[in-house]
């Protein structure tokens, strides 16, 4: 038994360190919510901006405009799009009474007003769309994206409207007030759109194309930029934080009111909550960035791996080509010369392939000036689809070239900026080096979009 409750806390007390530990969880809570927010607009940042030309497997960024052969058309606003989406909603209003007791108990009746709108038709179709830049086209495939539209239409009419029967239904909602709002987001042919999400190569030709990957971190098709997207997950960051340590400051706060505190001891407190807030944050910023470094770091070596798979291809393929002119005098030495210096780039590292000794060098050159050294090549069917084969293989050499780079671009600058530089030497990452390849040559694919 204690003494005179002398020694036992009392209930306010208890209340008041309980609603301060759970402020303290919420403010953690938050500070998660706002690096995290932070870490996907790093994301966007980290990934550079390709050329349509320069898609390649991997995470990627592009801007162009949305192109396609046979366009959807919109159902409210009949327009081409490539993307959309539509509703009607009906308005309502009605009267209801109801009965309640008043202070003496006894039953009185009283009429409120409700009103309301209830969505009576609704809609929306996508289909797979080429984004085009001053390079060329690359296909996005949209199931599955945070689709970001721009409204084509957003108005509010009664039952004289053409638009009232003709686009929605015949039957009225029950209460019905006779107006209807239509309302449509479309991604319209020829609009500016900005993608980013994860590439892949196409199934049906030498390119790539970017659909969902349930790996990736972003997959998004929107109308905004990359600045208006990012901006929007910095404000978040932003609030996050901000609401974090508010609700930190409040809770300690609510602690002081159960306690008797000197002056001195609440404003010692104070800033003991806010201190440990930031610490918190800057832990959780730490961590988050760190892993950061990681993922961008991985994805370098996979664009590597991308090269070194193209470059091994390319090396499998060679031994045909000894086949096609072997029994021809005369062609068999120099094919075995070409083909003994262009295998012993397989396997070349990201170090070695920036030296000079073991630079890559493209294979359709060299190729081209073999078949015109030895013109009863050129009527060989099975060199000709040797050198159309080796010539797309070249074109998937140079699209993970330019990724590559385009990675390890991006990652060389994230380590060296301050205070990320700190975190990317005590984790050991360097910098990584540029894959360099001279007559790397692609083959445009050709589009047409002439409606």
């Amino acid at each position: 038994m204690y003494g005179g409750g002398a020694d036992m806390p009392n209930a306010p007390a208890l209340s008041a360190a309980l609603i301060s530990v759970i402020s303290g969880c919420i403010g953690i809570a938050c500070s998660y919510a706002s690096m995290r927010a932070a870490r996907v607009r790093r994301s966007l940042l980290d990934t550079p901006t390709s050329k349509a030309q320069g898609v390649f497997i991997g995470d990627v960024e592009v801007k162009g405009t949305a192109e396609l052969q046979k366009p959807l058309t919109s159902f409210l606003t009949e327009s081409a799009c490539v993307y959309y989406t539509w509703s009607v909603a009906e308005h309502w209003s009605r009267i209801v009474v109801e009965t309640y007791r008043d202070e003496k108990g006894n039953s009185r009746t009283r009429t409120r007003t409700e009103a309301g709108t209830t969505t009576i038709a609704s809609g929306g179709e996508m289909t797979p769309f080429f984004v085009k830049d001053d390079t060329g086209f690359v296909l996005v495939r949209p199931d599955g994206a945070r689709l970001e539209p721009s409204t084509t239409l957003s108005t509010s009419c009664g039952a004289d409207h053409p638009l009232y029967y003709v686009k929605g239904p015949a039957n009225a909602v029950v209460d019905s007030t006779h107006v209807r709002t239509f309302s449509e987001t479309a991604i319209g042919l020829h609009q500016e759109v900005f993608v980013v999400g994860r590439a892949r190569e196409r199934a049906d030709t030498v390119a790539a194309e970017i659909a969902f990957d349930p790996d990736a971190r972003l997959f998004i098709v929107s109308v905004r930029d990359e600045a208006s997207i990012g901006g929007g997950y910095r404000v978040a960051a932003w609030v996050w934080s901000i609401f974090g340590l508010l609700v930190s400051v409040a809770g300690f706060t609510l602690y002081a009111s159960g306690v008797n505190l000197t002056q001195t001891q609440t404003v010692f407190g104070y800033a003991m909550s806010v201190a440990a807030y930031f610490i918190g944050l800057a832990l959780v910023w730490s961590w988050m960035t760190f892993n950061t470094l990681l993922v961008l770091r991985e994805r370098v070596r996979r664009a590597w791996s991308n090269i070194d798979v193209q470059l091994r291809r390319r090396h499998d393929l060679l031994p045909n080509l000894v086949e096609v002119v072997k029994g021809i005098r005369g062609h068999e030495a120099e094919t075995q010369r070409v083909i003994a210096f262009l295998r012993s780039q397989s396997g070349v590292s990201p170090e070695m392939a920036r030296g000079s000794q073991a630079r890559v060098v493209g294979v359709a050159p060299l190729i081209f000036a073999l078949a015109e050294s030895y013109p009863a090549l050129k009527a060989q069917s099975n060199f000709l689809a040797l050198q159309v084969e080796l010539s797309q293989t070249e074109s998937r050499i140079a699209l993970a070239r330019s990724y590559y780079n385009a990675i390890a671009t991006a990652y060389n600058a994230r380590i060296v900026v301050m205070p990320v530089n700190g975190l990317a030497a005590i984790g050991g990452l360097r910098a990584a080096p540029f894959f360099e390849a001279t007559n790397l040559e692609r083959e445009v694919e050709r589009i047409s979009f002439a409606q």
